[in-house]
Formats: structure tokens, C-alpha cells, sequence
């Protein structure tokens, strides 16, 4: 009999929690570390989507008391499956444990308490607002009509903004709320560190080197050819629009691509760059974000609301589902390489992983 170990709570929480659970006859072939599962879960074997993050002949306990795996889970696209058989790598390749290696690979997944906005959304007419508006400026219902000319063109206004942009109280809204001419709506707010106004950007020229370089990874890629570059120049040559330029392709693909940079040289500069050519589908992964504010990059990459996260060797684990480029700058830079165990060096997960 063949038996997986099985993650079902991909959080940090749980990672060291594995249950073990009997592999059919006819799912032997099949199965592989890192792919989704159905499983029964629980007194009332309620039915729970894990992970396989090991397949052994040992039973992790009494066989007799065991369930066995009910099927495959239909979608396996997620980034979970990936980071899990890239731990399994490493865990192979640096000599840890399969959970030490899982908490470095899924180092961000601790949830801290989800964020809320507030939007008010009109329940009536543009012509029915626009009336009321005229009824509330005869009654010198001053605060109410600066709400209700602004709904007049917007169906959906921001909580903060009528609050604060149009100095309304809570009681005005909470008033219009019991006419019926709104109704106030919550929804989830993700942090985004790297937010700003500033996008004007003086773009560079490629020289005949740079384009000749940009040229010749292209034009591998749309061959099928996945192979690994070194891009040599002094500081100051460039380096970062070839860079660019790379991820404008990738992004073109609809891939996301990682950009690792040693922590030290991770300055504001260097980000608002990226930002400038990519927006807000750009973000930072580093040691200077609360818990929070990673858990929320994590997730708005597995959403993918972001193409191009930058940051130290730990911003390599970011879930991408659909990762097209890994570029590592100064990837001859000692901090590439951990030493924590697993002692890896971020080049060769990043060969691997890629």
C-alpha cells in the first residue's frame, strides 16, 4: 500500500499539521507531491481540498484507522501545487525537512486581519436623485445635497471620500441610507506599499547591445526555449531597461515575472522605477512590510492584480500562477544565499523553480 501525507490548510499556521491518508489502487500512477486532492476531513468527513506534500510506504499511523483519498481535485493550476513540489526539491537537494522547507516556501501565508473599505451605492434614478438634490438645497440641507450631486453622475462613491472630501457626517449618510437613496457596502481592501501618484516616466531608448540582448531571450522564448542568461555590464550600462523591456514581453504573455534584488541595493529609486513603466501592477516583497501588508502581496499575486513583484531571495516564493520570468540582479551578491536552514542559494531554486 502506498500512503500520502497531506496538508489540508495551506497557512502557516498549519504547515506542521500533515494527516496521513491511503492512496487507492487506480490514483498510485497518478499522484505526485504538490498536486490537490479531494479528501474526507473530520468526524462528519466532511469534503476538503489538501495538498500531498509526501508519498510513502510508511503509514504515519494504524492503516486500519485510515481514510482513504476520494480523487484528484479538478483544478491543479493554483501556485500552492507548485511551491509545494519546489519544497520537496529543496528539501531534497539541502538536506531539511519537508515542513521546514514548506515555511520557507510558504512564508507569508499567515493571515492577519483583512482590511475593509466602505462605498455608499445609489438605489435610485439620476433624474429621482437630481430632484431630491433641489429638495434638500430648498430645506438648507447643505450636506445631504453635496452627497446627492455627486450621485447624480456616480452610482458608487467612496465612504472615505464623502466623509472626507465632502466633510458629510455619519449621520447624513445614515439618514439617506433610511430614505432608500443608498445603501453602504463593505469590501475587502488589500495593501498596496508601493501606491502612488507619480507615473510620469522619460523613457530610454534601448542602444544596438541592449535590444540585441532583448532580442535573443525573445526569440527563444516564442521557439519554446526556456534557458537561463547572463547579462554582464558595469553599473550604470543599463542592465535594469533590458531588464524592463524583458518583463514588458513577459507581461505581454500574460506571465508575471519576479525580480530578485539584493536587500541593500532594494532602494526607493530603484522601485519607483519600475513603477513608473509598470503601475500598480507592480509591487515589493521585503523584510521593511508588516505581516499584513506581505500576506496582502501574496494574495493580490494569486489574484493576479499584480504582474511584477521585486525584492530580496524571499520575494522568489511569491505564488504566481503564471510565472514567465525570473530575473536575479547582482546574482553574484552573498545574500542570495540563506543561512538558515534550508540553506539554499536563490540562483539554483530559481533554475529549479523556473
Amino acid at each position: 500500500m502506498l500512503f500520502a501525507n497531506i496538508i489540508i490548510d495551506i497557512s502557516h499556521e498549519k504547515v506542521d499539521r500533515p494527516f496521513g491518508y491511503i492512496i487507492p489502487k487506480q490514483l498510485e500512477e497518478q499522484l505526485q507531491v504538490g498536486m490537490s486532492v479531494r479528501v474526507p476531513f473530520g468526524k462528519g468527513n466532511t469534503v476538503r481540498t489538501g495538498y500531498i506534500i509526501e508519498i510513502t510506504a510508511q503509514a504515519s499511523f494504524d492503516p486500519l484507522k485510515m481514510k482513504e483519498i476520494l480523487g484528484i481535485a479538478e483544478d491543479q493550476s493554483d501556485a500552492n501545487g507548485l511551491l509545494i513540489r519546489l519544497a520537496a526539491w529543496m528539501k531534497r537537494r539541502y538536506g531539511s525537512t519537508m515542513i521546514t522547507a514548506l515555511k520557507t516556501v510558504i512564508p507569508a501565508r499567515k493571515k492577519t486581519k483583512t482590511l475593509e473599505k466602505k462605498q455608499l451605492i445609489r438605489l435610485m434614478t439620476s433624474a429621482e436623485v437630481s430632484s431630491l438634490e433641489q429638495i434638500c438645497l430648498q430645506k438648507h440641507q447643505v450636506a445631504k445635497a453635496r452627497v446627492l450631486h455627486e450621485l447624480i453622475e456616480e452610482e458608487v462613491l467612496p465612504r472615505e471620500l464623502v466623509t472626507g472630501k465632502l466633510h458629510v457626517s455619519a449621520a447624513t449618510i445614515n439618514a439617506l441610507i433610511k430614505q432608500g437613496v443608498i445603501r453602504e457596502e463593505a469590501y475587502e481592501y488589500l495593501r498596496d506599499p508601493v501606491k502612488t501618484a507619480d507615473r510620469t516616466e522619460q523613457r530610454v531608448l534601448l542602444s544596438t547591445k541592449q535590444q540585441q540582448i532583448v532580442a535573443a531571450v525573445c526569440k527563444d522564448r516564442t521557439q519554446g526555449i526556456h534557458g537561463t542568461y547572463l547579462i554582464h555590464g558595469i553599473t550604470g550600462s543599463g542592465k535594469t531597461e533590458v531588464y524592463m523591456a524583458l518583463i514588458e514581453a513577459c507581461i505581454a504573455e500574460h506571465k508575471a515575472a519576479i525580480v530578485l534584488i539584493p536587500e541593500i541595493a532594494l532602494t526607493y529609486q530603484t522601485l519607483m522605477r519600475f513603477y513608473k513603466r509598470f503601475g500598480n501592477r507592480v509591487s515589493v516583497m521585503n523584510s521593511t512590510l508588516s505581516a499584513g501588508e506581505k500576506y496582502d502581496q501574496c494574495e493580490r499575486a494569486r489574484r493576479g492584480e499584480i504582474d511584477v513583484i521585486i525584492g530580496p531571495r524571499s520575494a522568489l516564493f511569491t505564488p504566481f500562477a503564471h510565472l514567465g520570468l525570473i530575473i536575479i540582479d547582482e546574482e553574484h551578491e552573498a545574500s542570495y544565499k540563506s543561512e538558515t536552514t534550508p540553506k539554499y542559494h536563490a540562483k539554483d531554486v530559481a533554475i529549479e523553480l523556473a
